[in-house]
C-alpha cells in the first residue's frame, strides 16, 4: 500500500513538473503537438531533398524547400529555432517527441513499401491483349510507360453490368509525386449521353486520392416534361506526359469506377457548364487517346 502512495506521489509530481514547463513555455516557441507536426514534416523534408537530390543541389534551394514548410504551417523560421532550442533544454521531453515522431514515420515507411511490393508483385498484362473496358486497379509508371499511362472505354452493355446504382464515382489514389513537380499528369471522364457529352477532368498535382461522381440518368426539365439523357458511353484516361522519365516512381492505386467513395467527390449536377451539345462536339476519340 505504501509502495503504490508513494508511485502516486511520484507520478504526480512528474505530472506537476510537466505542466509547469509547458505553462511557463515562451509565447514565441509551438506547443508540443504543432512541434511533433512540424517534425515530422521536416523529417520528410529532409528526406526528401536527400533522395531528390538533383532537385535540391544548392543551399538556396534547400532553404527555400524548408521555408515553403513553415509557410504551410504558420511558423516562422525564428519560432522554429526557438522552439526547438527550448525543447532541446528539456531533454526527456525532447526524446519523448522524437520517438513519437520517428515511430509514426516508420509506420508511413512500412505502409509505403508493402503497398509498392504488393503492386510490384502484381502479374504483368499485356495492354493489347486486355478488353478496351478494362481498368487496372493498379498501375506504376514504370521507365518504359513514363509518357503513356492507360485509357478505357465502357460502352452501354458494360455500364448495365458495372453500374449499377445512377451516382457512381471514378477513384484513385496516387504516392511518389515528388517535390516541384513539373510535368503534366492528368485525367479524364467523358460521359455520353444521348443528345449532351459532358467532361470531367483532373489535375494531378499531390500525393492523396481523387475522384468525380457521375450519374447514369441526366436530370429531366419538368416544366416541359422533358426526360434526361440515359447514358450511353464512358471514354477515360490518365496520362503522364513525362519525356525524361524523371518521374517513374509515381504510382497509381485502388483506381474504382462503381460506388461513390467519399464525401469531397464532385458532383456532374454542379458540370452544368461543362454541357456540350453532341453536334457541337468535335473531340475525335484519336486526339484522346494515350499512345
Amino acid at each position: 500500500m505504501k509502495y503504490n502512495f508513494a508511485s502516486y506521489l511520484l507520478f504526480l509530481l512528474a505530472w506537476i513538473l510537466l505542466v509547469s514547463s509547458c505553462q511557463n513555455r515562451p509565447k514565441e516557441v509551438l506547443n508540443r503537438k504543432k512541434m511533433e507536426q512540424l517534425l515530422y514534416d521536416v523529417y520528410l523534408a529532409e528526406a526528401t531533398m536527400e533522395n531528390e537530390y538533383q532537385l535540391f543541389n544548392s543551399p538556396e534551394k534547400k532553404e527555400a524547400y524548408i521555408n515553403r514548410l513553415f509557410a504551410l504551417h504558420g511558423v516562422t523560421p525564428a519560432e522554429w529555432d526557438s522552439s526547438l532550442s527550448w525543447y532541446s533544454d528539456r531533454i526527456d521531453l525532447y526524446l519523448k517527441m522524437n520517438d513519437s515522431v520517428k515511430a509514426r514515420l516508420e509506420r508511413a515507411r512500412n505502409e509505403t513499401d508493402a503497398e509498392i511490393t504488393r503492386m510490384a508483385s502484381r502479374k504483368k498484362q499485356d495492354p493489347r491483349t486486355l478488353s478496351p473496358s478494362y481498368i487496372p486497379s493498379n498501375y506504376s509508371f514504370t521507365a518504359s510507360a513514363a509518357m503513356r499511362g492507360f485509357n478505357f472505354r465502357l460502352r452501354k452493355s458494360d455500364l448495365s453490368e458495372r453500374i449499377s446504382d445512377n451516382q457512381f464515382s471514378f477513384s484513385y489514389k496516387v504516392i511518389g509525386i515528388p517535390p516541384y513537380f513539373s510535368n503534366r499528369l492528368s485525367s479524364r471522364l467523358t460521359l455520353e449521353y444521348g443528345d449532351t457529352t459532358i467532361h470531367l477532368p483532373q489535375m494531378i498535382a499531390e500525393n492523396k486520392t481523387y475522384s468525380v461522381t457521375a450519374m447514369k440518368y441526366l436530370p429531366g426539365d419538368s416544366i416541359n416534361e422533358i426526360q434526361g439523357d440515359t447514358l450511353e458511353s464512358i471514354y477515360g484516361y490518365l496520362h503522364l506526359q513525362d519525356s525524361l522519365h524523371c518521374n517513374t516512381l509515381i504510382q497509381l492505386y485502388d483506381i474504382r469506377l462503381g460506388s461513390v467513395v467519399g464525401d469531397s467527390a464532385r458532383s456532374i449536377e454542379t458540370q452544368v457548364e461543362d454541357r456540350v451539345p453532341r453536334e457541337t462536339m468535335r473531340l475525335q476519340n484519336d486526339s484522346l487517346m494515350v499512345r
